[in-house]
């Protein structure tokens, strides 16, 4: 009976502590492979780093309840991720994909994105890539109201919107990028806004991870390597602590 107490108390405490939910979302998946390289496909990338993400997280916070959109290789509509996040009463949205480009060869570096105004070409054709999943999904243009990922035009609305969470994204962001400077020795790339649909609708501080350009074969070798894929993790690991302290979480 002192046995099963402690036990029940044990559980209580242990959900009292988890206070605070870190939503990981592993970028495309399933029939959707993401930008695809030489050796290697996005969709491929984003998951291992997420779950490796996420054991570090379940592994060294107990305060912190972390939930997947995909744990597998399976496709997950847009609007989905961010209603797990919603639906979670998450306290932070994080992102991960991996970036390409129009070129033969890629650059090189890290990259992070908040919900914002895009007043760089570069970061609307990111954000124009990464939107273009939706087309893969049954009924897109009445679920997304019109909107078209291809159309410049349809993305004035993102130049409309303040996001309330802005502010936390942005220091989010910062923190992660930092890490990705020091603790895996990457390109800076800096942090950018841009308007992404998954970060639209989640309503959380939320930042979206582009882990290195899949097109650039220096890149590629290191974004397949079980090594570099640990060091993105445990860099978005260490920005994600220094974001919960620097945030009294």
């Amino acid at each position: 009976m002192k046995k099963m107490l402690i036990v029940v108390v044990g559980l209580m405490l242990s959900l009292t502590t988890q206070a605070f939910t870190l939503v990981i979302d592993a970028g495309h998946g399933g029939k959707d492979p993401g930008a695809i390289g030489r050796k290697c496909k996005e969709k491929e990338i984003n998951l291992a780093v997420a779950l490796e993400l996420g054991r570090l997280v379940t592994q060294n916070c107990p305060d912190v309840k972390v939930v997947y959109t995909r744990k597998t290789d399976t496709f997950v509509e847009l609007n989905e991720r961010a209603d797990i996040a919603n639906k979670a009463k998450a306290d932070l949205f994080i992102s991960i994909h991996v970036n390409s480009t129009a070129a033969k060869v890629g650059p090189q570096g890290t990259e992070i994105y908040t919900l914002g105004m895009h007043r760089a070409a570069d970061n609307l054709e990111v954000a124009k890539r990464e939107n273009s999943v939706i087309t893969l999904e049954s009924n897109y243009e009445q679920r997304y109201e019109g909107f078209d990922p291809k159309s410049s035009e349809s993305y004035i609305i993102f130049e409309l919107m303040q996001d309330k969470n802005m502010e936390k994204s942005v220091a989010l962001a910062k923190q992660i990028q930092k890490q990705f400077r020091s603790t895996a020795k990457r390109v800076d790339k800096g942090v950018h806004q841009a308007g992404f649909l998954v970060l639209r609708a989640t309503g959380m501080p939320s930042a979206l991870v582009e882990l290195g350009y899949i097109n650039n074969p220096t890149e590629e070798q290191y974004l397949a390597s079980t090594a570099g894929r640990a060091a993105l993790a445990k860099s978005i690991y260490n920005g994600f602590v220094a974001y919960k302290k620097a945030n009294g979480k």
